[in-house]
């Protein structure tokens, strides 16, 4: 063995190599185009060349929404954990363990009260890093006090929907939260108060199937994939091709899903517009003034 070639040197590199963060620059999943993470995280997870909509973080979400990231957490109401005892390859209980760690949250949906623009708003969002935002029993109750809140604060409800559907371990208890949700929808309906969703990539599956479609506005975010059954699926079971873009937010408006497809970085403006109009609120100009 020689010392001086094979001892020396590598204690040189390793002493000089300098850590670097792994996700420094983020690539593109459309175009390939490589961004630093700061810009980034400054253009809202929108890649700046492409107009890619990548995943954001909910507290990333909330903080651009709210005037001055100033917002107010509403708490949700606690549920049994594991009503069927269910086990895969681990136990249920396990896994809502390890996402909790991940996410820092207790489950798929997060809500916050605050004013955007000046007028004030009840808004729930779904996080899909957490089981894929599914829907379970813990969501649909968050879902629901988010409505009730709305409906004592006398404030719109807006809903930023990422799932890919019912959590398969909680079963029938997750179904039933399509109907309870409905439910809690037309209370809101009878108070008179507007409900928005903004569809976000994915949305599909029992959301889909009940109150991400029961809005009074629909908005989804640009390439935003919307549907119930995968389009694989639909293809198999009907035996034709699908066309381009199918379930994709575009297409979705060119055949009236949804009501329009707004660009995350016009987001903020575009809800406080329609949350004045719906409740004859004077929404804030850029100057600081409320509108006439």
């Amino acid at each position: 063995m020689n010392w001086i070639s094979n001892v020396v040197p590598p204690k040189i590199r390793s002493f000089l190599r300098r850590e670097t963060p792994e996700n420094l620059w983020i690539k593109c999943p459309e175009s390939g185009q490589l961004v630093f993470h700061k810009d980034l995280e400054s253009n809202l997870f929108v890649v700046p060349g492409s107009g890619y909509h990548m995943r954001i973080p909910v507290k990333a979400r909330l903080d651009s929404l709210f005037d001055e990231a100033a917002y107010e957490e509403i708490a949700t109401p606690e549920v049994p954990l594991d009503p069927l005892k269910f086990r895969d390859v681990k136990r249920y209980t396990d896994r809502l363990k390890e996402y909790r760690a991940k996410t820092g949250t207790a489950d798929a949906v997060k809500l916050a009260a605050g004013a955007i623009e000046g007028v004030k708003a009840v808004v729930a969002v779904q996080d899909f890093d957490f089981m894929g935002g599914s829907l379970g029993m813990a969501a649909g109750e968050a879902i629901i006090t988010g409505m009730e809140a709305a409906i004592a604060r006398r404030a719109p409800f807006i809903i930023f929907t990422a799932s890919g559907g019912a959590r398969m371990q909680e079963g029938m208890f997750s179904l039933m939260q399509m109907p309870r949700t409905t439910v809690a929808v037309q209370r809101l309906r009878a108070a008179k108060l507007p409900y928005i969703v903004v569809l976000t990539n994915p949305t599909t599956g029992g959301v889909t199937a009940s109150y991400a479609m029961l809005g009074d506005i629909h908005i989804a975010e640009p390439g935003a994939v919307i549907g119930f059954a995968g389009a694989r699926v639909i293809e198999q079971t009907i035996r034709e091709r699908l066309p381009d873009g199918f379930q994709r937010a575009e297409y979705l408006k060119s055949h009236g899903m949804v009501d329009m497809v707004v660009p995350r970085t016009e987001m903020r403006s575009t809800l406080a517009r329609l949350c004045s109009i719906l409740t004859h609120a004077p929404a804030r100009t850029d100057s600081g003034a409320a509108a006439a």
